[in-house]
């Protein structure tokens, strides 16, 4: 275990570094859930009208020059952290709180998401049990392994993943053996998936917005920073890397699932993908396939789900939010439970929600936060420059641009309804950053991600 000094010269316990890149790229691709693809394609296809693979080509765009920009700032600022410590520290800590106020949505309806997805698919196997009932159930099932502190997700993360592949290459080829039994060799070249007579630029727009929904999760390795080797070196080319193969992936799947479906018309768009898998391989591959993506939907329930307990229990203990209640540790299980019992709560609004909606209330937090480590970049540019020091135009300025104009372009695409809830989000916020700053004149809170509990820390009774 590396050590570093403490303030009185002893060494303290460090993280280890052992992580190298083939490490941090799988785990990165295993926090992605690559069988996502499959569990939001419906709702893609009736955005882009028949145009899936398209929409995620142009989200691939998007991220990769994101990710670029991840890579950067993960390189000047090697610490365990994400958007809100590199813009705290490149621009300034009352726009770092309010993008980690924006993201804090994002982990509030996460978990709402992944419980909406898999409850349709659910419904869609048996159709007369309500959605409600789906719904509810995963949400006590994680509620309750979250308040006892199980962490199932991360045990398991390794199988899942491979588990995840072996049902995608298995939906891949039936897919595939389905188009050349109706159309030959040749129905594979078919170029009208990634564009058709029903195609219109705001329509794959509207769908590359939804379908970046898909790669949440390829910043998330810049939390292993403090245990990579040579993490300057490591975390840029792994980020790049994960958005690259999570993004082949996506726009592969994508395609050779809407030659097997062309168009739109789906008996329900949030569980398109189990229709397909019961054309393409019967009603056994369509279980196979069900059981997988009800599977991988529970452990990143559990894994989000504890995320946001993590997120709010450490916003409440360093004074972002009301101590009392956000930074309490529940006294027998020792995590939480309040903040998880909230998140909970916060899943029922799925009941009155669809899946495109939804997934686009993740992306509004997501967008806003990658476009502003686009722009910290560029503000670590100028600053590199009145120091005297010349880092590339390409790197620190082109790329960034176009990365923070795309990621505005989407924002801009995304559900009205998602929009407004955003916008209104961020008011709350400002106002709220005001209040605790005493109207702008002292610095806003300072949030600190360690690991284990603070001394201090109030505990349930």
């Amino acid at each position: 275990m590396s050590t570093e000094p403490t303030g009185d010269g002893t060494p303290a316990p460090g993280l280890d570094r052992t992580l190298g890149l083939r490490s941090v790229v799988l785990f990165g691709l295993a926090y992605m859930t690559p069988l996502i693809v499959l569990g939001t394609f419906g709702v893609v296809a009736d955005a882009t009208h028949g145009a899936v693979p398209v929409a995620y080509a142009l989200a691939l765009v998007a991220m990769l020059f994101t990710a670029h920009s991840y890579g950067r700032m993960a390189a000047t600022h090697p610490v365990a952290g994400s958007a809100y410590t590199y813009v705290t520290r490149a621009i300034d800590g009352r726009v770092g709180f309010l993008v980690g106020w924006a993201t804090l949505l994002d982990y509030f309806f996460l978990p709402m998401v992944i419980w909406l997805i898999g409850a349709s698919y659910l419904k869609a196997e048996w159709p007369g049990v309500p959605l409600w009932v789906w719904v509810l159930g995963f949400i006590v099932l994680t509620t309750a392994l979250n308040v006892r502190g199980i962490k199932t997700a991360e045990r398991v993360n390794d199988l899942l993943m491979v588990f995840q592949v072996l049902v995608i290459a298995a939906f891949v080829a039936l897919s595939a053996r389905h188009v050349v039994e109706l159309h030959g060799g040749g129905g594979l070249a078919d170029a009208t998936p990634f564009w058709n007579s029903a195609s219109t630029v705001s329509a794959v727009s509207a769908g590359a917005a939804l379908a970046a929904y898909s790669f949440l999760g390829f910043d998330a390795v810049t939390t292993l920073t403090e245990e990579t080797l040579e993490p300057r070196r490591t975390m840029p080319r792994a980020i790049l890397l994960i958005a690259l193969i999570g993004g082949g992936i996506f726009v592969l799947v994508a395609y050779v699932t809407q030659l097997a479906h062309p168009g739109s018309h789906f008996d329900d768009t949030g569980s398109a993908a189990f229709e397909i898998a019961k054309a393409i391989g019967g009603d056994v591959f369509s279980s196979v396939f069900l059981a997988g993506l009800v599977v991988a939907q529970s452990a990143s329930g559990i894994a989000a789900q504890a995320s946001t307990s993590r997120l709010l229990y450490a916003m409440g203990r360093d004074g972002a939010l009301p101590s009392r209640v956000f930074g309490r540790i529940h006294r027998r299980f020792r995590t939480p439970a309040c903040n998880v019992l909230l998140t909970g709560a916060v899943g029922l609004i799925a009941l009155t929600l669809d899946v495109a909606t939804s997934t686009s209330f993740i992306n509004f937090g997501a967008f806003t936060a990658f476009t502003f480590v686009n722009l910290s970049v560029l503000a670590t540019f100028v600053r590199e420059r009145r120091a005297g020091r010349t880092p590339g135009v390409a790197g620190y300025v082109v790329a960034p641009l176009i990365g923070a104009g795309v990621d505005v372009w989407l924002l801009a695409h995304l559900d009205s309804r998602a929009v407004e809830l955003g916008l209104a989000w961020l008011v709350l916020g400002i106002l709220y950053l005001a209040w605790l700053t005493r109207l702008f004149r002292r610095p806003p809170p300072t949030l600190d991600f360690s690991e284990g509990d603070e001394p201090g820390a109030a505990a349930d009774a």
